[in-house]
């Protein structure tokens, strides 16, 4: 395999994607892992572990060791990104490629200290870190570095990142643990409190991905849901429609876009004004759910477009930062913390 020198990472909650300089995206996998309790050997990692989530024995777990944007399990993250690292790079001691990591734009100290050392531990020689927003923007295909301002809303799995960026900077923004892994957790709740009927993550993803809604529809879809009714504690199908998943996602959808008029709020006249005419930019997966921009256009009043490849955004914008080391060294969160 050949040796990749520069290598850009989005650590998300729910994927991973890898970009090599050169190549392009070479790897998107679920961020989950397998382990056997027994032995702490690990059997699978990404799409093949994420297979066994709930579906697992008792000596066998398939966990996700990123929550809310931030490691939740240090040694666990760590063995994830050196496969994934070995499985795009190759392996071997001299392979130590420089990592471009990306991290919520609200990280702690204590967070990005964590990255840092599981990137290094994992295999690269030399890690740099990027907030979510400025690179979901350079992937989007946006020119942050004039003065003009572009507010750009990155809703992955974990965290939606909401950043106003001018001059390739971040002016204001908002980090809310509120995204993808919230739409499932509000769907599982709905069915148990409208329906008795006990869903597990995998079941509520396939609802907002097939029938996942946030705007009122024209015409009304549904999809047969399959779950245990907790009544009888026996197997049960029913109908959802699209129109309950508007209600079951409507109160993580009232929290972004809130948040999003706060940031609005808090965002200097001129920039404002640069915002209302090009618009909000949408990336991350959460940008696929059907009438999102919609949703946020009519409690904004400002045009929302879903950036092209969404969901590759922030990894293909890692890659493009790679190409100004310098500007990487000197942008504040690479800073070291002096008491590290």
């Amino acid at each position: 395999m050949a040796f990749a020198n520069e290598v850009g990472i989005d650590l998300g909650t729910a994927n991973v994607l890898v970009y090599i300089k050169g190549k392009g995206i070479v790897l998107n996998e679920p961020s989950v892992v397998a382990i056997n309790r027994d032995t702490d050997e690990i059997l699978a990692v990404g799409e093949e572990a994420r297979q066994m989530l709930g579906r697992t024995p008792a000596n066998v777990i398939a966990v996700r060791p990123l929550r809310d944007g931030v490691i939740s399990d240090y040694d666990i993250t760590e063995r994830m990104l050196k496969y994934f690292i070995r499985k795009t790079c190759g392996s071997g001691r001299f392979i130590r490629p420089t990592l471009m990591v990306c991290v919520p734009s609200g990280v702690t100290e204590v967070e990005k200290r964590a990255v840092r050392e599981a990137a290094i531990e994992a295999g690269g020689k030399s890690v740099y870190l990027m907030e979510e927003p400025i690179a979901a923007a350079i992937g989007a295909g946006l020119d942050i570095s004039k003065p003009d301002g572009v507010l750009v809303i990155d809703i992955g799995g974990g965290t939606t990142d909401i950043a106003v960026i001018s001059l390739g900077g971040i002016v204001t923004s908002c980090s809310e643990k509120v995204a993808g892994d919230k739409f499932d957790e509000a769907i599982i709740k709905y069915m148990r409190r409208k329906h008795n009927l006990y869903i597990g993550e995998r079941t509520a993803e396939e609802l907002k991905v097939n029938i996942g809604t946030a705007f009122k529809r024209e015409e009304d879809i549904s999809m047969e849901c399959r779950g245990r009714d907790l009544v009888t504690g026996l197997p049960k199908n029913i109908d959802i429609s699209s129109d309950e998943m508007l209600e079951a996602l409507d109160e993580p959808l009232t929290i972004i876009c809130e948040s999003v008029h706060s940031v609005l709020e808090q965002t200097p006249p001129e920039l404002a004004a640069d915002i209302f005419n090009s618009g909000i930019t949408l990336t991350g997966g959460g940008a696929y759910l059907w009438g999102i921009d919609k949703r946020i256009e009519a409690r904004t009043g400002v045009k929302v477009r879903i950036a092209e490849e969404a969901k590759s955004c922030v990894a293909i914008g890692t890659g493009e930062a790679l190409n100004n080391i310098k500007a990487l060294e000197n942008n504040p969160i690479n800073r070291r913390d002096p008491y590290a």
